[in-house]
């Protein structure tokens, strides 16, 4: 976001398109809308109509052929991906790798996290990971996605703002391309392979015309989860087979409810000011609280922004294992939804979520 939390970067060594967005912008506010709203706009979105309106689930082909794959997986080299996200990667330096030792002692449950490199292991350092896309012009960006518990062993939730724009979904240009999905990323390497997206899903609220529908209307809306179908690895294995899965469930969200949240914030590629680069994954945890301006969107006390969209809030995560399950994606901070300066917001997850799911697990890879 940049006002979403997923930027985009100009891929080296190519010319974005002329598209007509201000570059004097973050790309993000001029590819995907202004998710990141002050709380007096957010509060005035007519989330209320979105919501009435009927929901289905829409569906775009990703890579489906072995050219499609192998042109994929070569694209995102270790370069490419520590940068992806760079306003000007032309004159961005390569980020230097996180060092921060890992430690083998499970962290106290239910401890209050506001943000730091996960250092303690577990399934979650395997199911969750780095997405990785290119947008229509030509920038590369990423956010965050998780494997989730699926019959198919292939399906991956993220944010639906990662995956597409509001507009046609016939239109080449409404989607995001060369999406690729690295669980465990860590300091520009693959640990457990990479896996392109075979086809991937929506609500049909993102159908609307951007003419008259914008992201964050339909994000505050509560429509903002993304469902990945992924290819399998090089050696024919399906990604859960490889990473491991969270488990996923659709419940109403309780005040007070204490969730862990992971992700892949990037900031300090274009502010040096910025804590992290992207280089390893960020945990935050705390008790959810719904968001004053954005009643549908629930977060918890946490420093991450872009980059960190698509991730996953876990209720009853388990330190010692890793494992927890899946209620929400992270959307926005607290300048879509409002409330206290330092808070992540997710969708969390309902019917059209569940719609989403069920449209995942079944599909063959």
């Amino acid at each position: 976001m940049s006002k979403t939390l997923g930027t985009t970067a100009k891929t080296p060594g190519t010319t974005a398109a002329t598209t007509g967005a201000d570059r004097t912008l973050p790309r993000g506010r001029a590819v995907l809308g202004a998710l990141l709203l002050s709380a007096t706009a957010a509060a005035l979105l007519p989330t209320a109509a979105v919501a009435a309106e009927r929901e289905s689930v829409t569906a775009h082909a990703g890579a489906t052929t072995t050219e499609e794959r192998d042109r994929i997986d070569a694209y995102w080299t270790p370069d490419r991906m520590r940068l992806a996200g760079a306003l000007v990667p032309e004159i961005t330096p390569v980020p230097e790798d996180d060092r921060t030792p890992d430690d083998p002692r499970p962290l106290p449950a239910g401890t209050p996290d506001p943000g730091a490199v996960w250092t303690h292991g577990g399934a979650v350092d395997r199911s969750v990971g780095r997405l990785f896309f290119t947008f229509s012009d030509g920038y590369d960006g990423s956010c965050t996605a998780t494997v989730v518990t699926a019959a198919n062993r292939s399906t991956v939730i993220t944010a639906a703002h990662c995956l597409r724009g509001v507009g046609s979904p016939i239109a080449d240009d409404t989607w995001r391309h060369n999406l690729y999905f690295v669980p465990g990323y860590r300091n520009g390497t693959k640990p457990l392979g990479g896996f392109s997206v075979r086809s991937m899903a929506t609500s049909s609220h993102w159908d609307a015309d951007p003419g008259g529908t914008s992201s964050d209307t339909v994000a505050a809306a509560g429509h903002d989860t993304g469902m990945l179908v992924v290819n399998r690895s090089a050696d024919g294995r399906r990604v859960a087979e490889v990473t491991g899965s969270q488990r996923i469930a659709f419940t109403r969200p309780v005040e007070g409810e204490f969730v862990d949240t992971f992700g892949y914030p990037k900031d300090r590629l274009n502010d040096p000011a910025a804590k992290y680069v992207g280089s390893r994954m960020i945990h935050c945890a705390g008790p959810a609280r719904p968001g004053p301006a954005a009643p549908l969107l629930w977060g918890e006390t946490c420093d991450m922004s872009h980059g960190a969209s698509g991730g996953p809030h876990l209720a009853g995560f388990d330190p010692r294992t890793g494992t927890g399950t899946v209620v929400g994606v992270t959307t926005t901070t607290e300048e879509l939804a409002g409330g206290s300066a330092g808070t992540l917001y997710a969708t969390r997850l309902g019917d059209g979520a569940r719609r989403l799911y069920d449209w995942g697990r079944g599909r063959a890879v």
